[in-house]
């Protein structure tokens, strides 16, 4: 039975052809994505900004009534809800401020969701509690630091690693790759304000191992490549190189999207965004892979050199195989 090839034999497309303009283009979308950050700001969840979110479903309605919902809460005297559609029409998620003193007494906001929930039910017959989770303020900061925390550490630690795997160019490059997916990811979160809570998280942590896998394995073939042909120029040798990676890159991703759509569309709303974080990250790290990681290499100015053993690693290499013998 023959095998699938879903990149020919000898593909030879000339990718860095167009780094310069791409690399303009992801610098362009990378500072908007920081602007729309800064500007408009993130969604944040009750993971990280304390309060309790309810999660309701109207199991034989189209649409939830979220304008009569709204003036029903805000009757109770809590405060004004912020209540956002996730997933389908009929699902909602109400965010409340805890009620004062809730971090010294939780019964306070135990009795505000009971109060909350046993008046959505009386009003609305088809109402379906699905969740009730609660965070204090304390709490919610403390969640945010750590988040922020892993995000940072886990990028250093990338880079780190690739430099002493290959050479310190390798190493910024994968930093500014990394850099760029998760970038990229906030500013969709940042445009669609699809709310960012742990589970986001997750998803960029998963996005960060995802897009450093596909680094290496480009320049791995990199190295490869600069160790074979020393006197290739630089350009044409990182196109050989992405080529060579390129049927197993398309077949890592698309194996992956495959799943990622199913969840997409049939999937629970509870899941919606972290499973729009990693189909991005799909799509932004493959591209980071070719035209971020790749490119920069060309800049930082690497060559055969950096491959090519010394004298004293030859004699050393020599001395280590007589004393094995």
């Amino acid at each position: 039975m023959k095998l699938l090839k879903l990149v020919p034999d000898n593909t030879n497309i000339k990718f860095l052809r167009w780094r310069v303009p791409f690399y303009v283009i992801s610098v362009l979308l990378m500072a908007a994505s920081l602007g729309l950050v800064f500007t408009k700001g993130l969604n944040l969840g009750v993971d990280f900004i304390g309060g309790q979110m309810i999660r309701v479903t109207f199991t034989q309605s189209a649409e939830a009534p979220v304008g009569p919902l709204r003036g029903e809460i805000e009757a109770l005297g809590y405060g004004e809800p912020i209540i956002q559609r996730y997933g389908k029409p009929n699902e909602i998620s109400i965010r409340m401020k805890l009620p004062e003193g809730a971090d010294h007494d939780s019964g306070l906001s135990d009795k505000m969701a009971r109060t909350i929930t046993a008046d959505i039910k009386a009003k609305h017959a088809d109402a379906r509690v699905d969740g009730v989770d609660s965070v204090s303020g304390k709490v919610s900061g403390e969640l945010w630091h750590s988040a922020v925390l892993s995000l940072g550490l886990a990028a250093l630690a990338v880079a780190a690693y690739i430099w002493l795997r290959f050479e310190w160019q390798f190493g910024v490059g994968a930093l500014f790759s990394l850099v760029h997916d998760v970038t990229l990811t906030l500013g969709l979160f940042a445009v669609t304000q699809l709310e960012f809570d742990l589970t986001i998280v997750a998803a960029l942590l998963t996005l960060i191992g995802y897009s450093l896998n596909d680094t290496i394995v480009v320049y791995d073939r990199i190295r490869e490549n600069l160790k074979k042909y020393r006197k290739m120029p630089m350009p044409e040798l990182l196109d050989l190189s992405v080529n060579e990676t390129l049927h197993r890159t398309l077949a890592t991703s698309l194996s992956m999207l495959i799943t990622l759509t199913a969840l997409l569309l049939l999937g629970p709303g509870v899941i919606f965004g972290f499973t729009a974080a990693i189909t991005l990250g799909i799509f932004v790290g493959t591209y980071s892979s070719i035209y971020m990681a790749a490119p920069i290499l060309i800049w930082l100015k690497v060559t055969s050199k950096s491959f090519v053993p010394t004298e004293s690693q030859l004699d050393k290499q020599e001395r280590m195989a007589r004393e094995g013998a």
